[in-house]
């Protein structure tokens, strides 16, 4: 009888082990998924926004900041995980020279053990945009 007892809470360790993995999984994909679809928006909505006006007469680069919120929202809302409570703070957009500063929030949920297990996920991202033209190969 004792060897049946140590087996079922070496099988109940195990299930427990497994299931904590795979929460803490689940939290680190998040953060990464947040992560790179943050930078990649930023960098989307920051080219978007340029002022190509500017650009072509006056050979500075320089971004138009209502655009660039409305392309980084949208971009962000088109791929951002539906399951995931975002917030997005935009602390700072420079016209000229090109630069923002934003951190994204998400609220991740989960039950281990029979308690709720809540993780707040902040990413914060400052961007700059230095040069629109590639360098010619050599």
């Amino acid at each position: 009888m004792r060897e049946s007892m140590w087996g079922i809470f070496v099988v109940g360790v195990g299930v427990g082990l497994i299931l904590l993995i795979y929460f803490f999984q689940g939290v680190t994909n998040t953060d990464e998924h947040n992560y790179y679809l943050l930078k990649e928006t930023t960098e989307a909505a920051m080219v978007d926004a340029v002022d190509m006006v500017d650009y072509r007469v006056n050979n500075i680069i320089s971004i138009n900041r209502e655009k660039f919120i409305e392309s980084f929202v949208r971009r962000f809302s088109e791929s951002a995980d539906l399951s995931n409570t975002y917030t997005i703070e935009i602390y700072d957009v420079n016209e000229n020279p090109p630069k923002v500063s934003l951190r994204v929030k998400t609220v991740k949920n989960g039950v281990v053990a029979n308690e709720q297990v809540t993780f707040g996920l902040n990413n914060q991202l400052d961007a700059i945009i230095e040069d629109l033209q590639p360098t010619p190969a050599s």
